[in-house]
């Protein structure tokens, strides 16, 4: 039996850079309370995302970012990608990080499907119904501290679709129900055990090795959820890997 690969000294974390919030999230990696050195791709193209262990897709236009993504040759290079590595979804990466969407514009709107919900594009409204509102968020680094959301034209979480043999979901923040906009009515409770209350108050979730988060943590100066994607996405599927027998 050949010995195991020793555990890499970097960790090379691709945040797709076609469109939106892609600089913040590198300034937000940049200054992480991490134990692991992060190198920093911008994937541009598919010779970028074959480099990385992980990948984020930032906040933007969820249509325009599939669009260039396909005319980039990305879209199928990173729905293979998400099958062994983690990705991180957040606002329009969340919607393209869903399996279905509602609210698509006229054409319908391209995904990776690599987390088994259903999300309504712009479900919180227009840009002047965008808000802010403190979270509390299981698994945080000083978890009884609220985190900051920022919500921007957010998408809202309308079903959890997990197959029998889907990797469960985590839901690992959500919102008062009383923060909900007018359009969206809160259901009643249900049968269902994986959700018994309203998905739509989902606003942070974790499904296998994939993070989706429908606000902005990249807007804000806490960095605890970009450690959040590290240590516990991202550090454990790298060891995971580099421990694999040869």
């Amino acid at each position: 039996m050949q010995p195991s690969s020793p555990t890499p000294a970097n960790v090379t974390i691709g945040i797709l850079a076609l469109q939106g919030a892609f600089a913040e999230h590198q300034v937000m990696l940049q200054k992480a309370s991490l134990k692991r050195r992060v190198v920093i791709v911008l994937v541009r193209q598919q010779e970028d995302l074959d480099k990385c262990d992980a990948l984020i897709i930032p906040g933007g236009e969820s249509t325009t970012i599939a669009l260039l993504a396909r005319l980039a040759g990305l879209l199928e290079p990173m729905r293979e990608f998400l099958k062994t590595k983690p990705v991180w979804g957040t606002c329009a990466g969340a919607i393209l990080l869903s399996r279905w969407v509602e609210g698509a514009k006229k054409g319908g709107q391209e995904l990776l499907g690599g987390i088994s919900v259903t999300i309504e594009r712009n479900g919180f409204g227009s840009q002047v119904e965008s808000f802010e509102a403190p979270l509390e968020v299981e698994g945080l680094r000083e978890s009884n501290r609220p985190f900051h959301g920022v919500f921007i034209r957010a998408p809202v979480v309308i079903g959890l679709n997990p197959s029998p043999t889907d990797p469960p979901i985590q839901i690992i923040s959500r919102i008062s129900p009383s923060l909900l906009p007018a359009s969206q009515t809160v259901v009643p409770l249900d049968e269902d055990d994986t959700d018994p209350r309203d998905p739509r108050t989902i606003v942070a979730l974790r499904q296998g090795l994939h993070l989706l988060t429908t606000f902005h943590p990249e807007l804000t100066k806490d960095d605890r959820f970009h450690e959040y994607f590290v240590r516990e996405c991202v550090l454990p599927t790298v060891t995971s890997r580099s421990s694999s027998p040869a």
